[in-house]
């Protein structure tokens, strides 16, 4: 291979590196965006990953009186807090899979589906005071 497709290759390396990297930041912006719209509606409003399979995606949290939501530029889900049958926070996976020191796994079980989040550290206290556990068949009144 001469100099010119060396340079060539190295170029387009470089070149997908830069458009991941401004993806990436792009959404940081816009997951930022939405977290602000939603604070002044929202009891509570933080950033964190929602865990599906294998992949973390990047989410805003918010809980408000009657509802949790998860949103991204690319998924807008919630559930109200009434359909919600369990919440737990773990330092694992449904999975089994460890998390780093210091992170937690909010779990919510809605009709026998789990849906995880990872907090960091100091989210996952104010998320565990606003929405503490609950186990199935317990008062749905705790959660608000």
């Amino acid at each position: 291979m001469d100099s010119v497709g060396i340079i060539t290759v190295v170029g387009l390396v470089v070149l997908a590196v830069l458009i991941w990297l401004f993806l990436r930041t792009r959404s940081r912006d816009l997951i930022a965006d939405m977290m602000a719209k939603r604070k002044a509606t929202s009891k509570l409003v933080s950033r964190a990953d929602y865990v599906e399979g294998m992949e973390h995606i990047q989410v805003a949290l918010s809980l408000t009186d009657d509802s949790f939501y998860y949103e991204n530029p690319d998924l807008q889900a919630s559930f109200e807090l009434k359909h919600v049958d369990e919440i737990e926070y773990d330092s694992e996976l449904a999975t089994g899979k460890s998390l780093e020191h210091g992170t937690r796994a909010l779990r919510l079980r809605s009709h026998g589906t789990a849906f995880e989040f990872v907090l960091d550290p100091a989210q996952s206290k104010l998320w565990e005071a606003m929405l503490p556990p609950r186990r199935a068949g317990e008062n749905a009144a705790r959660a608000s």
